[in-house]
């Protein structure tokens, strides 16, 4: 027997004519490639997004067809999200921050046909466009005073000009909640970047979820500020979140250092922000010799990577800032856990309640997830026990795109990669990615570990730790430090730091200074690159430590 209630396919275009109905006033505010504040709001975004729906109408683009962005978060930005998924096609964000080689590899594998790209960008897609064999049309997301002339990109139009020509009445075609939306290719740490391909059911679910209040706590009060690019992993859901419950938003444009961080967040009273650590690293290196304050940010939730305690307790107990510590892939849309207190927390000292929150949190519901042996057995939640996590649930990819015959899940579950633990109250730890642990000995050291107690040291900015082969122990760690502009430590002076915070077999046995770390395109710290940095490094006193 059926239930007798309405039925309406869960699609990205609901989610803007909500917003447009219902909260057509809230600001769509964008710091923007030009230098100046644009102010929208989200029944312009709608009116827009619409038109945008058009436009891609008049050129006959296919349902299913990819349109391409190169852009920073701003409010253009935010209409194609809405314009091209609502309108039936898939909005394929690519990652400026890549090899152009990566960008023309990634372009053909999706098969784009339209690449809307900010100003920024236009020396990438001059280097890359005759490369990118499918693409048919380049739109310059601007207006038509600021087209550049003589770009050398055939038949470059502008933003303004291609969608000012179309009317904003538009129906939203009505299709299949799995129809796909949105298409983001993983960084490729190792082999060519794998295609993660959304739905307009996975987006929609994930905005509700992302939304609870035990998870970002999404409301129409706040005032969110995406640090995090809508061209990874979709701004980990925000904008969805944030059309689905009228919270305005902010957008910082290309301006991502600390300085003009800070100041967006006071002019907007910004009280909600999300990002990476190496982001927030900056913000608050700009707070801290600046002696400033924040007036209005109450929450931010942190991601990407795992968060150091030292900027968990920065954050909370100097800045009176919540950190929601959050942890999820491309692969899973993204956000897996949320790491939010529960009652019986409340009462726990500041320092208890630290050793909650460096953990990434409990699951959101809509996944599931597990940490199993090398074998596959599943481990007991204990918080002790560590093994490989597997997740699955309704944002979970089920395969990768154009990856045909492959076996992505195992027995339904996709193994993320990362070595964790989960406690009994449900908080799962990540304490390293598969290819990062250290045995030494026959037995594990947590990189994450040894990284968050080198930047717990005032003089350190940025720190890595990575595994070198040990004669006698298999593998030793070692860390490899980037020091704040202006700070000095000694290599010993760092070793003996350690000593009252890690058993001794797990103190590094070396640190390396570098000025540099080298960094991905989404701000994770990139190992396999550290490695080949140091791959002639010898650990003091052995002869080979390759």
């Amino acid at each position: 027997m059926l239930g007798l209630m309405q039925s309406q396919q869960l699609l990205i275009s609901t989610l803007i004519t909500f917003a447009d109905r219902h909260h057509g006033e809230a600001e769509i505010v964008s710091r923007r490639v030009e230098g100046d504040i644009h102010r929208s709001n989200y029944q312009q975004v709608a009116a827009r997004s619409r038109q945008v729906g058009n436009a891609l109408d008049r050129w006959n683009l296919g349902f299913g067809d990819r349109v391409a962005t190169l852009a920073w978060n701003g409010y253009r930005h935010l209409e194609l999200y809405f314009g091209v998924s609502g309108s039936g096609r898939v909005i394929h964000t690519l990652n400026p921050r890549l090899h152009p080689d990566q960008i023309v590899w990634i372009a053909n594998h999706a098969e784009d046909q339209v690449l809307c790209f900010d100003l920024s960008f236009l020396p990438i897609v001059q280097a890359v466009h005759s490369r990118c064999t499918s693409v048919r049309h380049y739109i310059a997301l601007c207006d038509e005073s600021r087209l550049p002339v003589d770009s050398g990109i055939p038949g470059l139009i502008s933003y303004e000009a291609w969608i000012g020509a179309e009317s904003s009445h538009y129906e939203w075609p009505d299709f299949e909640e799995n129809c796909a939306s949105s298409l983001c290719y993983t960084s490729g740490t190792t082999g060519n970047p794998k295609g993660v391909l959304y739905s307009h059911r996975s987006t929609v679910l994930h905005a509700f979820a992302a939304a609870l209040p035990d998870s970002l706590n999404v409301s129409a009060r706040d005032a969110i500020l995406p640090v995090v690019p809508m061209f990874h992993v979709n701004a980990w859901g925000l904008p969805y979140a944030a059309a689905m419950t009228g919270a305005k938003l902010v957008f910082p444009g290309p301006a991502m250092d600390g300085k003009s961080i800070y100041e967006l967040i006071e002019l907007e009273k910004v009280n909600f922000a999300a990002g990476v650590p190496t982001v927030w690293q900056m913000l608050l290196s700009h707070v801290q010799v600046s002696r400033l304050q924040f007036s209005s940010l109450k929450r931010t939730v942190i991601g990407g990577s795992a968060c150091p305690p030292a900027m968990i307790s920065a954050f909370n107990d100097v800045y009176g800032v919540e950190v929601l510590h959050a942890w999820g892939m491309t692969e899973m849309s993204p956000l897996g856990t949320v790491c939010t207190l529960k009652n019986k927390h409340l009462a726990l000292s500041a320092q208890e309640k630290l050793q909650v929150r460096v953990k990434q949190g409990r699951a959101l519901y809509g996944v599931d997830m597990k940490i199993v042996d090398g074998e596959g057995l599943e481990l007991p939640w204990d918080g002790k026990a560590f093994g490989d996590l597997l997740v699955k649930g309704s944002w979970v990819a089920s395969e990768y795109f154009k990856d045909e015959g492959s076996e992505l899940l195992v027995d339904g579950w996709f193994r993320t990669g990362d070595v964790a633990t989960i406690d009994a109250e449900g908080f799962m730890q990540i304490t390293d990615r598969s290819k990062d642990v250290i045995k030494s000995g026959g037995e594990w050291i947590s990189s994450i570990d040894v990284e968050n107690i080198a930047m717990a040291h005032p003089a350190v900015a940025m720190a890595a730790c990575i595994g070198v082969a040990h004669p006698k122990w298999g593998e030793r760690p070692i860390i490899a430090v980037m020091k704040k502009q202006g700070a000095d430590v000694s290599r010993e002076a760092l070793l003996a730091f350690y000593e009252d915070q890690s058993a001794k077999w797990q103190i590094p046995d070396d640190v390396v200074f570098v000025d540099t770390m080298p960094l991905g395109g989404t701000g994770k710290m990139q190992k396999s690159k550290l490695r080949e940095l140091l791959k002639d490094y010898r650990l003091p006193g052995t002869d080979s430590g390759d």
